[in-house]
């Protein structure tokens, strides 16, 4: 078994897109554990000179290059061996570390849950300081955050006939999920649809309520160690990304209307709670209404997102 170490360069990096193409920059086999670092941030949320806080300087020589940009900024792909189109990709996500003594939010005019009511006439940008030691940040006003970091995008290629897609909108493949459960020690289950998967992830969230309302959560740089593990024919029976924690399982739907995505996560909780629980589909429809959690997990990214959870001790 190999630990390795996928560092964020500019030959490792690219800029908000899943793509079937994409080559893979690192090929690891099942099992190995793979430490990725990622950064966020473009030159106008950088920390000034003389503000106490540190720009990493592979950070800053990502944004020197001329990159095509749109919208993440992801490090990948990363190919898994012996995973093929109709497979189940199981990430494990081990650690998760902060990479930046600093972070960002941004609040823009015309975008988040409330286009138009706030009156800025452009970007509002806060940078947010960091303390590592402690976990914690320290917003403007004086209060203090505790952190619970997680990688808002995290998928993997869509089939080849989807064409070149936007890390800004959660599809079947994952990408811009904003889960904020899937913090270290919860596992994520991407289907997919290109051999070795492709994997790639960014956008990283020191913490994030649900709904992620103003468009960013606090955004920063994190650092990820991940281990990977196919599940051979299991994505011709999962169709969407589902997670869980050691003590909960976790639904998701995604769509452009709030109902449509309620709908979608409760259909993935129903049959997730018939395969654990063995139990019929009407029954499961009735202990979600009686134990499932269902919350908007982010309403800012066209395609928006509700997750479901349930306990997995009312599954045995």
């Amino acid at each position: 078994m190999t630990h390795h170490h996928l560092a964020a360069t500019p030959d490792t990096v690219h800029w908000g897109r899943f793509w079937h193409d994409l080559p893979p920059v690192m090929t690891v086999s099942a099992g190995d554990p793979v430490t990725i670092q990622t950064f966020s941030g473009r030159e106008e949320v950088l920390p000034e000179a003389g503000s106490g806080m540190t720009v990493d300087p592979a950070h800053a020589a990502i944004l020197e290059t001329d990159l095509p940009r749109v919208a993440h900024l992801l490090t990948g792909p990363l190919a898994v061996t012996g995973a093929m189109p109709g497979d189940l990709l199981r990430v494990e996500i081990e650690e998760i570390r902060l990479g930046a003594d600093w972070g960002y939010n941004v609040v823009r005019p015309a975008a988040g849950t409330l286009p138009g009511e706030f009156p800025v006439s452009s970007e509002t940008r806060t940078i947010i300081p960091i303390d590592r030691d402690r976990g914690t940040c320290r917003l403007p006003w004086g209060t203090e955050l505790p952190l619970a970091p997680f990688f808002g995008v995290m998928g993997v290629a869509p089939a080849p006939d989807w064409g070149e897609l936007s890390s800004i909108q959660p599809r079947t493949f994952g990408g811009n999920m904003d889960l904020k459960l899937l913090t270290a020690g919860s596992t994520l289950y991407l289907p997919v649809f290109a051999e070795g998967a492709l994997f790639s992830c960014g956008d990283g969230h020191g913490c994030q309520g649900d709904g992620e309302v103003c468009i960013t959560a606090l955004e920063t740089a994190l650092t990820g160690t991940f281990r990977f593990e196919v599940l051979k024919g299991k994505g011709a029976t999962v169709a969407r990304p589902r997670a869980e924690t050691p003590d909960e399982i976790i639904s998701m739907g995604f769509h452009a209307s709030l109902d449509e995505a309620l709908k979608i996560a409760l259909r993935e909780m129903i049959a997730m709670v018939c395969e654990r629980a063995g139990i019929t589909e009407t029954e499961a429809y009735q202990l979600c209404s009686m134990a499932a959690d269902f919350a908007v997990t982010q309403s800012v990214n066209q395609e928006k997102g509700v997750h479901g959870r349930m306990r997995k001790d009312l599954l045995r």
